[in-house]
């Protein structure tokens, strides 16, 4: 258990009852599981299709695999929580593991997010201007250092940077330290909110751009303003659901550096909000794979392509297609 010097409590905290323990985590359950759902089938549809295999599919099922270990750590955690509610508020040694894994799962879906955005540049400007060409050994690459990355910083609780014997440790997160947290939390909250955001914006430009000169050429702009209108409002739902997910951890982590308190001192309300947090990361790992690449109709449709493939056809939908 995290040691606190300066605290002076029996081992226990009187934060949870058992109400309150079952009611946040019964839902938190049923979403990982869910999410954990879509997402293999997103890595299903994706390996056993060889239509699927492209730079952009790759990226989706990578994303996939970075959300489905997203989910599966969450249920670890929550499965922890609802066993030993205590543990999540002093840190025992043991929740360090699953800290670290779903860290490391986070990290790897905000760099795939960005990845895909980049990607979906790249594929416009291809399209538009004939000057990119993402192939499939760049994007296999990319995907490796990805992981390699996010396994690095999100392993290092693991590896040392703990607060297990020391001070500054979080409130709110215990045992990680609180300078990890505002480490990993400012840059990638950030990078998740404003380079997607970023690349769509261009993306948009492009298609507007080409619009204007297929106007002016007097021909046909049907294609063009339709995909416009297809990637804004595809990529007003990627950044509203980034802000929903990531926002609330961003703010209870600002929350625990201001508050430097022993456990069980905050609020019953501040440790709801926490695992509300956890709970709203967990609905991106559950809204990726719908708004990139199942679009929930055509789910069934191509998991009967993977049981019949020679009588049936994949229409592949990929985001800032023209």
């Amino acid at each position: 258990m995290t040691e606190y010097p300066d605290c002076f409590f029996n081992g226990t905290t009187e934060v949870w009852n058992k109400q309150l323990v079952l009611s946040l985590g019964v839902p938190q359950l049923t979403i990982t599981v869910i999410s954990m759902a879509f997402n293999s089938a997103v890595i299903v549809t994706v390996v056993l299709s060889k239509e699927l295999h492209k730079p952009i599919f790759i990226l989706f099922c990578n994303l996939a695999i970075s959300d489905l270990l997203s989910s599966s750590s969450g249920f670890w955690i929550t499965a922890l929580f609802l066993t030993d509610p205590e543990s999540t508020v002093l840190g025992y040694k043991g929740i360090l593991i699953p800290y670290a894994f779903y860290t490391m799962s986070i990290l790897a879906t905000i760099y795939n997010l960005v990845v895909i955005g980049i990607e979906r540049y790249l594929a416009v400007a291809e399209c538009l201007r004939m000057r990119y060409r993402v192939t499939r050994n760049q994007t296999l690459g990319t995907a490796l250092v990805t992981w390699l990355l996010a396994f690095s910083l999100g392993f290092m609780p693991l590896m040392g940077w703990n607060c297990l014997e020391k001070a500054n440790v979080s409130a709110l997160y215990s045992p990680l330290c609180i300078d990890y947290l505002i480490f990993i939390t400012i840059p990638h909250c950030t990078m998740a909110l404003f380079l997607p955001l970023f690349t769509y914006i261009n993306i948009i430009g492009f298609l507007r751009k080409q619009t204007m000169t297929m106007v002016a050429l007097g021909q046909a702009q049907a294609t063009y303003k339709l995909a416009e209108i297809q990637v804004t409002r595809t990529s007003v739902f990627i950044w509203v659901l980034a802000l929903l997910s990531y926002s609330p951890f961003f703010i209870g982590v600002l929350l625990d550096l201001t508050h430097e308190d022993c456990p069980g001192e905050l609020s019953r309300g501040v440790y709801i909000f926490r695992n509300l947090t956890t709970m709203m990361i967990t609905m991106n790992s559950l809204g990726n794979p719908i708004i990139y690449t199942l679009k929930v109709k055509k789910l069934r449709h191509r998991l009967k392509f993977l049981k019949n493939p020679s009588t049936n056809r994949i229409q592949v939908l990929a985001i800032g297609t023209t």
